[in-house]
């Protein structure tokens, strides 16, 4: 179940949104009586309400608004009861000194904008014995590993409680609640009203992650990065695995370079079947395997990695995605035909490049790569037996296929390009990885050329695609992905 928050300073917008939600079928919210500006009127907020809720009046110490006295705000606590409210949330400090009354459900709260506590047993213990009905705490976290206590935490707990690490790294724990046993997860009603750090919509956790049909059983996957918010593999991979039927969902884990190793030990636990790998894990993630195919050794990087009983195994869809999303552009009779005597002008020298690199090179390309920063450029052209110019000289090439694999032309920078219109010609190829926008500057300008084009909305499914097939043995919807893809980054909420 989710329950959607809600924090507007005027009863009649909180009425408003509250009938609003009620209509959607949100089953609970929770009505933040510390942002009304107002003179409060519980009366008013909880007579006919349109769907069950929950009080809360926070103190500004624990994240809230409320400008007033304790006292005062206890008095708005105890008046709650007294009008019958479905739940009230009450600090742990002050459980004792506000009795149950009635047919009011009491949330025992513990909140920490600090940090994790070790302590988390013991005051999960000692807020059991303050008559709760749910216990809910919210704690700050800086390590992957928090995510593990707490969702154990919930597991184990005989009381009904919500476990919540707040951040980004935390998020798991929200969208993972229900799998481990809590009540209900906590969502705001759009992404930029959050009320707490790393909240996720309510529109998210229903149509993305397809949060109430999550059950104990239900198989995770994710992705692996850092930074991993505005990552498209959670919205790639749950509309597949909704649109196949599967019990699966895909979560983004915000893991640190240095928590990596701690991680992948944890997974079994977090009841994660697979993973996408990226940035800064493609190289990394290599010593964490116990298998690789013959493609991860070749490029020295792996970007899915699938659990299999004790075994850690570890492909890479980056190569094949980048050679399916190539031939899109060709006849069929010319799909996957080696590409001797073209010269493929490849610009960057990170992430995606070696996966590209050792896909142009397999097909006998002559591969040039170009960097900005010329020793990273280097460093793959002696591993893939490739030319290299430096970044200054890329535009005395006359290429006749140009990849660019830099961030150049992605959104918000729309106005950038990597290459001029006047270096390119009308029989050149042009591959841009960059897919938000996927008509970026570089993309528009190829096209009025008369380039053959493929986007970097086609090299991100193609590769997502591939993932897919590792994680569920069935072929991926390609045009359902594309679609939800393209939809989304047309709004530009999403990047990479």
């Amino acid at each position: 179940m989710i329950c959607v928050c809600i924090g507007r300073g005027r009863h009649k917008h909180v009425l408003a949104e509250h009938r609003y939600l009620a209509e959607q079928g949100i089953p609970l919210v929770e009505l933040r009586v510390d942002y009304i500006r107002s003179r409060l009127s519980l009366k008013r907020l909880l007579t006919d309400r349109p769907c069950p809720c929950i009080i809360t009046c926070r103190r500004q110490q624990d994240g809230g608004q409320w400008a007033d006295t304790e006292q005062a705000r206890q008095m708005v606590l105890r008046t709650a009861i007294v009008e019958g409210a479905d739940y009230v949330d009450l600090e742990e400090d002050i459980a004792k000194d506000i009795p149950r009354y009635g047919k009011t459900k009491r949330i025992i709260s513990y909140h920490n904008f600090r940090e994790t506590p070790d302590d988390l047993y013991e005051i999960h213990q000692r807020m059991c014995g303050l008559d709760p009905d749910v216990i809910k705490i919210a704690a700050l976290t800086h390590r992957p590993s928090d995510n593990v206590r707490m969702l154990r935490l919930m597991q184990e707990s005989k009381v009904p409680t919500i476990g919540i690490c707040m951040g980004e790294i935390g998020t798991p724990t929200r969208i993972l609640a229900g799998r481990f046993g809590a009540p209900f997860t906590y969502a705001s009603l759009q992404h930029e009203r959050s009320m707490a750090p790393g909240q996720v919509s309510y529109k998210e956790l229903r149509d993305i992650y397809r949060y109430d049909s999550i059950s104990p059983e239900t198989e995770v996957y994710g992705v692996i990065a850092d930074p991993v918010a505005q990552n498209t593999s959670p919205l790639l991979h749950n509309v597949a695995f909704g649109h196949l039927g599967l019990n699966k969902v895909f979560v983004p884990f915000r893991v640190p370079r240095d928590d990596l190793a701690e991680f992948i030990r944890e997974c079994p636990e977090l009841g994660i079947r697979g993973l996408t790998v990226g940035i800064p894990h493609k190289d990394d993630i290599l010593k964490h395997l116990s298998k690789a195919d013959g493609v991860v050794r070749n490029i020295g990087a792996a970007n899915t990695v699938l659990f299999d009983g004790r075994e850690v195994v570890g492909y890479n869809t980056d190569f094949r995605g980048f050679q399916d999303a190539l031939d899109t552009i060709f006849h069929e009779d010319e799909q996957g035909r080696p590409l001797v005597g073209r010269v493929a002008l490849v610009l960057g020298a990170g992430g995606i490049c070696k996966a590209i690199a050792h896909s142009l090179k397999r097909r006998d390309a002559d591969v040039v790569l170009s960097s900005r920063t010329h020793e990273r450029a280097l460093v793959l052209a002696d591993k893939f037996r490739c030319r290299t110019v430096q970044w200054y000289e890329r535009t005395k090439l006359d290429p006749d296929i140009l990849v660019n694999a830099t961030p150049v032309g992605m959104h918000p920078n729309v106005d950038e390009s990597p290459l001029d219109a006047k270096y390119m010609r009308r029989d050149m190829i042009v591959v841009d990885t960059v897919y938000n926008p996927e008509q970026t500057l570089l993309v528009k300008q190829a096209r009025e050329v008369g380039c053959r084009v493929v986007t970097g909305v086609e090299v991100l499914v193609r590769e997502a695609a591939l993932q897919i097939e590792h994680f569920t043995g069935q072929t991926a919807p390609l045009d359902l992905m594309r679609t939800a893809l393209k939809r989304a980054i047309g709004a530009a909420r999403w990047q990479d």
